[in-house]
C-alpha cells in the first residue's frame, strides 16, 4: 500500500522534518535514519518490526484516530521523539 499526500517525519535533534508525498517513502526514510544509530537490541528490533512490513497500515491507524503518531527512543540516557504527521 502507497498511501498518497503529503507525510513529515522528523527525529528530534537528529533528523530535521522532511516531507514526502507518499507513507512509504516517508517510512523508509525514517527507518533508514534510525537503523544507523547506537540502539540497543530491544530498541531495533521494535522499531524494525513497527516500520517493517505492514508500516503503511499501522501509521494510517495511528494517523487516522489521533492525527499524528509521536514514538520515542533513547540513547545515551536521552530520550528523542519520532514524529509522522500530514503535512
Amino acid at each position: 500500500m502507497n498511501t498518497p499526500g503529503a507525510f513529515t517525519v522528523s527525529i528530534e535533534d537528529i533528523a530535521a522534518p522532511a516531507t514526502f508525498t507518499h507513507l512509504q517513502d516517508a517510512l523508509n526514510a525514517l527507518w533508514e535514519a534510525l537503523r544507523v544509530l547506537p540502539l540497543g537490541w530491544n530498541q531495533f528490533e521494535a522499531y524494525r518490526f513497527f516500520l517493517g512490513d505492514g508500516a503503511v497500515e499501522r501509521v494510517t491507524e495511528f494517523l487516522d484516530r489521533d492525527g499524528e503518531l509521536t514514538l520515542s527512543f533513547a540513547i545515551g540516557g536521552r530520550s528523542h521523539l519520532i514524529e509522522v504527521t500530514r503535512a
